[in-house]
């Protein structure tokens, strides 16, 4: 058997095969015309704008572009290229071929690439409407759900569906099912019909059931949408003159047990299926006002630091599944993260640092969501402070050695302002809250610290620290926490860390990726779905499906 080549998630619209990206003032249209035959992997079409992973790479590149290179834009329609038909979602036979961790892995890109979209609603001022200007099915129906409005085309045929559950015996698997109840408020019932029927919801019942905002027939669609962009465009703060930033490529060096970035270095021990992860604080002279961070453009640290680690974890994430344990380490000077901290929180407002707080953001989010075992090593050296320190807070362990008869050497952990929710989680709580469970005596501690290097026993005192080893114990410590963990099952591992990392509060967004996408890898996996006469097996053959009627 043939390996497939890995998944490179880089990219730049010069090599777009799927996506056309048009500008007119402070309005992008992001329309899908996706090459059928421009599949990522062998053994299907990408028919009738049905899409892979492939196309979702390159949605959410065109997303960074918009979000970094124009910052004249205020609103983002999203449309198709095509006539009669917007999207019909995840390509059927892509997912028929696929293995159970590649469609795993497929929905959790897209799912975040989507949760991307609202964030930068929520957070960017940058507002999204789903122009639907033809049949608009499954993860084409999810894609529009994730834009604040949706304009469907009143043409007697268009319609909107998620036929997943009758069609395909799986589950819509982008947020579907979650945002048309908690996003729309679809009525429980409506939507009961609604994603029990293969041919969808048109016209007028669509926008009387909340699956659409607004109707238009074809002659004043076009007019439709461009004004209410404009509408939603003028209530943006986003800059209507500033120079965009290029973001110039990814500088990336493969080993064939390493990815060496500028900031960023990931080790491989495939013997002990470890990944290694060294993340380097700025170094020199940092620019500290807005006419030089501009001038910095995409090499600014915390910018380059952001795209790195997010290229990192998309790799080793798709292409090192089997390596599930990442250790993560920083080097660096403290002194240089809290004062690129106080960088970020004094320009905050404007739109470049606001657009780099999101890039770090949604990337330290893909950690929380990253189904592999994090464990933070703060080691001599270390500089997990303020924005850095996010990554150790993000483990589901922190291994703090303690150095007490060498205070000059001693590793410390500091806390920053930031820390305190500028780089929010799934759940809209800080991490520090989330270790806390917003409990105030802890956080109000941890808080009276902020600025402070804490050695090993203060960070244990102040919980957090997992665990405070000295010299003598800490190689034998952390040598069989790491044996430990590699020697548990995967599965029961991923859904451990997953139900631990999102205690507490609950949201949309997590509500995504716990209940529905636990239901939809189970059921990715049952015979009624994939089996050999399964539902998503036979699609297209003419043959029907045959299902175990006992439910489970």
């Amino acid at each position: 058997m043939t390996t497939p080549a890995p998944v490179d998630y880089r990219t730049e619209p010069s090599r777009y095969r799927h996506w056309k990206l048009r500008f007119e003032g402070p309005v992008a249209t992001l329309a899908a015309d996706i090459d059928e035959n421009a599949g990522l992997r062998p053994g299907y079409k990408l028919k009738l704008n049905s899409y892979d992973l492939g196309v979702d790479i390159e949605l959410n590149d065109a997303l960074n572009r918009i979000r970094f290179e124009h910052p004249e834009v205020r609103c983002v329609v999203v449309t198709s290229a095509r006539d009669k038909v917007f999207c019909s979602g995840a390509n059927i036979f892509m997912l028929g071929v696929s293995s159970h961790a590649w469609k795993v892995n497929f929905c959790k890109f897209t799912n975040e690439t989507r949760n991307g979209i609202e964030d930068s609603s929520a957070h960017s001022g940058l507002k999204f409407i789903a122009a639907v200007n033809g049949a608009c099915a499954g993860g084409g129906y999810e894609l529009a759900l994730a834009c604040d409005e949706i304009i469907l085309v009143d043409d007697r045929s268009s319609a909107v569906s998620l036929p997943e559950v009758p069609l395909l015996g799986v589950l819509p698997g982008t947020g579907g099912l979650t945002r048309v109840t908690d996003k729309r408020r679809v009525r429980h019932d409506l939507a009961d019909v609604f994603c029990t029927t293969t041919e969808g919801v048109r016209g007028q019942r669509a926008k009387d059931w909340r699956l659409v905002d607004e109707i238009a027939k074809p002659q004043v669609f076009a007019q439709k949408v461009q004004e209410r962009a404009l509408q939603l465009a003028a209530r943006s703060d986003r800059p209507a003159d500033a120079p965009g930033i290029t973001l110039t490529p990814i500088e990336r060096r493969d080993d064939a047990d390493a990815l060496h970035y500028a900031h960023v270095s990931v080790e491989i021990d495939r013997a002990k299926r470890t990944a290694s992860w060294t993340v380097r604080g700025p170094g020199g002279a940092q620019p500290t006002d807005v006419g030089t961070i501009v001038a910095a453009g995409a090499a600014w640290y915390p910018l380059q630091l952001a795209r790195e680690l997010d290229d990192a974890i998309l790799v080793m994430r798709t292409n090192e599944p089997e390596i599930g344990t990442w250790l993560i380490k920083t080097a660096g000077d403290t002194a240089a993260v809290l004062a690129l901290d106080e960088t970020l929180a004094r320009h905050a407002a404007h739109w470049f640092v606001r657009e780099t707080i999101g890039a770090l953001r949604r990337t330290f989010s893909r950690f929380d969501v990253s189904s592999r075992s994090l464990f933070a090593l703060v080691e001599p050296g270390s500089c997990f402070a303020g924005t850095l320190l996010e990554l150790a807070l993000a483990c589901d362990r922190i291994y703090h050695l303690a150095l007490p008869d060498d205070e000059a050497r001693a590793p410390k952990i500091t806390p920053g302002d930031l820390n305190f929710g500028r780089y929010p989680m799934a759940t809209g709580q800080s991490r520090l809250a989330r270790r806390f469970y917003d409990e105030a005596p802890a956080l109000d501690a941890v808080r009276a610290r902020i600025g402070s290097p804490l050695d090993a026993d203060a960070a244990f005192a102040l919980g957090l620290a997992t665990a405070a080893p000295d010299d003598i114990d800490w190689a034998d410590e952390v040598r069989i926490a790491i044996e430990e963990r590699a020697a548990m099952s995967p599965d029961a591992l991923t859904g451990m860390e997953a139900n631990l990392r999102f205690n507490g509060v609950e949201t949309m967004a997590t509500r995504v990726f716990g209940r529905l996408t636990a239901w939809q890898n189970w059921i990715f996996q049952r015979p009624n779905a994939v089996g050999e006469h399964g539902a998503l097996k036979v699609y297209g053959s003419g043959q029907k499906a045959g299902f175990d009627w006992n439910r489970v």
